[in-house]
């Protein structure tokens, strides 16, 4: 009802206006600044202040007297989620609200596609648009630092380069439907261990060369309108009232005009609040901070204290002002824009998209002969269903709803395709059977949502008993394993406890390569796993979190009707001191404070620093073809600060199927006055090929590429001498390398 009063009051509102006497902020034909101001001339104290904070659990007031609307936030960035109560996270009970569910961007990083990037985000902008929602919570962009973060299976890897790419044409196609992206966490972001308290110690070069390049592209080549700020501490103030981060670097350096939105209970402070740069506060717990309190939203800390502070005269009402220009510029730019567009719904179009999406980021890991058959054997895949006469599916992640749980990425969805499912739909006259292997935890619900319930009492060992016994005759064996979304898994709000796979699976694993050589593992997750059992298996298969169409992407790759092209946005270390937070011993601090030792060495730049084997390397990924690289050249031998260097690089199908290559292109700085890394991820570009097709690749080095912050002139700098380019199919599998000198 109360909803019903205010869309009246606004309508009306707006029809009391003559033609002939429109207010210029109503005036779409006048300037964006112009209207801004005019709606802010006149508006209350009282109104202004209303409009920095939550009225409930997922909106802000508008101005009814003026038609200027509420805003709706939703939760993605994977999908649109349910509607919930006004005060609470459980369901509202709408029967219209079911979502399509969107791969992980722990997958569509995976794609190593711009152009995926783009579909995705066009696409869940049109849900969140026919929803009436005008921010979407999403994408996330935190640098994956350690493979024990719950939450890196919403983030875009561990390459700030990469993340860069793909994060701006989602941003773009979320807000082509007058829906602001609003990318998150802003900023360090990086373990959900300790995440209200940690405070994260991180030198200069590292924050802006790992940490902050993806918010950057998002902001000033992306054009976000909205920034979510973090729950953690950085220089020792949390990061939504944090004057540097906000301040001096997302509005000073960048020229953010959008809007500063928090993280739900990421306020601890009115003035600082007020001070360093946060627009709305959103989700201080309901209880209005302080017990029993019936009016908890006036309570917070951007509400009546703030208020108060106002009209005492403390504090100058320029400085609500800021906030109200940059909600009100939301507001022209989404709800108030009369040519946006309808948007569309768990549409048919959306699930091929979806479908799609989850194809490309497939990531082919292994793929070899089975280890009893002749030299030069075929690989297992894909599965070949004109001999085949009996595949057995083993694992509970091959029945699990994997929309459901993680948090606020839980979603309420259309239908979910399960691997077994889409398995089965592939198979034909092929017999599938399946087998448990493993149980995890019950069936749990979240926030009203409950999965099928899928629980198994059965020992461990009457599980593997079956699971063996089925796999004697089998032609091929699938187990469908990795994680889930329970709490300490791939979860927000806590962290894995150990790199290992859960519930005894490796030794289920194991067990099954003893009875059966042809053996394909497909691990779900958003993190690296360890594999002690790598070597005893033949073919291994990382899926992530595939959203509505899981198991019919899944099924498409397997059986070869779809050749896999994803590479992994991130490096697969046989052991968690592999990684410099471990190696160092600061994940996940002490005493709440966290200090990045390793500093600009995340990732793959740690492991080559020191020498170290992967499991598997950033940016590996095999397909059912193989491709050759050519010798690569270069336009001139050295170049100028401002010139540019082309780097051609012929590469050829020399494989039977047509398929798709990531062609990755690396710079090392040969001699530096600071340390670098061995080589970083400057450029990509993925190409389809025909069976024998050619085809020349090129890139443009500037000098841009080639530089790094220098902390002490808070600059970036690009230091003349000799540069080494690295043309390969990974970070480790590098097929043409290039000498030339910058001048």
């Amino acid at each position: 009802m109360k909803r019903i009063l205010l869309m009246f009051c606004l309508f009306f509102s707006v029809l009391s206006f003559s033609k002939n006497n429109t207010p210029l902020y109503l005036d779409d034909s006048q300037p964006m600044e112009v209207r801004v101001e005019d709606a802010l001339s006149r508006m209350t104290l009282e109104e202004k202040v209303a409009m920095v904070h939550a009225q409930s659990k997922f909106s802000s007031p508008g101005v009814a007297r003026l038609g200027i609307p509420e805003n709706w936030m939703t939760d993605g960035p994977h999908g649109i989620r349910a509607e919930v109560l006004w005060d609470e996270w459980n369901q509202a009970g709408w029967t219209n609200d079911s979502c399509m569910a969107f791969p992980a961007l722990t997958c569509l990083a995976a794609t190593w596609n711009p152009e995926m990037a783009a579909l995705y985000g066009k696409s869940i902008g049109e849900e969140a648009r026919y929803r009436n929602k005008n921010v979407l919570l999403g994408p996330g962009v935190n640098i994956y630092r350690t493979p024990l973060n719950g939450r890196n299976f919403e983030y875009m890897g561990e390459d700030p380069y990469l993340a860069s790419r793909m994060v701006v044409p989602y941003v773009q196609g979320v807000q082509e439907n007058g829906v602001a992206a609003c990318v998150k966490h802003y900023a360090l972001n990086n373990q959900e261990e300790d995440r209200h308290t940690v405070n994260v110690n991180v030198d200069d070069r590292a924050l802006y060369e790992i940490y902050l390049p993806a918010f950057k592209a998002a902001v000033t080549e992306g054009k976000a309108w909205a920034i979510m700020g973090a729950y953690n501490r950085y220089k020792g103030q949390w990061a939504c009232q944090n004057e540097y981060l906000l301040k001096n670097i997302l509005r000073g350096e960048w020229n953010f005009d959008g809007v500063v939105v928090s993280d739900w209970g990421g306020v601890n402070n009115t003035k600082e609040a007020i001070y360093n740069g946060l627009d709305m506060e959103f989700g201080s717990w309901t209880d209005g901070l302080t017990e029993n309190k019936s009016d908890a939203y006036s309570q917070y800390y951007l509400a009546n204290p703030f208020l108060k502070l106002l009209k005492s005269g403390e504090v100058a009402e320029e400085e609500v002002n800021k906030k109200v220009r940059n909600i009100l510029r939301l507001a022209f730019r989404t709800t108030m824009n009369r040519n946006r567009p309808f948007g569309s719904f768990a549409t048919a179009e959306h699930g091929l998209a979806a479908r799609q999406i989850a194809e490309e980021g497939i990531v082919l890991l292994k793929n070899s002969a089975p280890s009893n058959s002749l030299k030069g054997g075929m690989p297992v895949l894909p599965l070949n269903m004109n001999t085949a006469k009996k595949i057995l599916v083993v694992g509970e992640n091959a029945i699990k709803a994997m929309t459901i749980g993680g948090g606020s990425s839980s979603l309420k969805v259309k239908y979910e395709i399960s691997p077994l499912e889409g398995i089965k739909q592939k198979a034909g006259k092929v017999k599938v059977e399946y087998a448990r292997g493993y149980a995890g935890e019950k069936t749990a619900e979240q926030d009203g949502l409950t999965a099928t319930d899928i629980n198994d009492d059965r020992s461990p060992e009457e599980l593997l008993t079956e699971a063996c016994t089925m796999a004697k005759d089998a032609d091929y064996v699938v187990f469908i394993g990795g994680l889930n979304k329970h709490d300490g898994q791939d979860c927000e709000g806590g962290d894995r406890k150990e790199l290992g796979l859960p519930y005894d699976q490796d030794r289920v694993i194991s067990e099954l390569a003893k009875i059966n050589k042809n053996l394909v593992v497909v691990i779900v997750s958003g993190n690296a796993v360890a594999m002690p059992w790598v070597n005893n298996v033949p073919a291994i298969v990382e899926t992530w979190y595939l959203g509505s169409e899981a198991g019919n992407a899944l099924a498409a790759v397997l059986t070869g009707e779809v050749n896999p092209s994803g590479k992994l946005p991130f490096s697969f270390p046989v052991k968690l001191t592999d990684i410099g937070a471990h190696a160092l011993g600061d994940y996940p601090g002490k005493e709440q404070e966290e200090t990045y030792r390793e500093s600009i060495f995340v990732g793959y730049r740690w492991i080559e620093k020191n020498k170290i084997k992967p499991l598997f390397p950033f940016g590996h990924g095999l397909s059912y073809t193989q491709f050759a690289y050519g010798k690569a050249s270069a336009s001139a031998k050295s170049i100028k600060e401002n010139e540019t260097l082309t780097i051609t690089i012929p590469v050829k199908n020399t494989g039977k199927l047509a398929g798709k290559e990531v062609v990755q292109l690396y710079v090392g700085d040969i001699k530096s006055s600071l340390p670098r890394p061995l080589k970083e991820l400057k450029h990509f570009a993925k190409m389809e090929l025909q069976p024998n097709e050619s085809k020349d690749i090129t890139f443009n080095i500037s000098a841009t590429d080639l530089k790094f912050f220098d902390d002490k002139k808070h600059e970036w700098i690009a230091e003349p001498g000799k540069f080494k380019i690295y043309i390969g199919s990974s970070s480790a599998d590098i097929r043409s390398m290039v000498d030339f000198e910058l001048k």
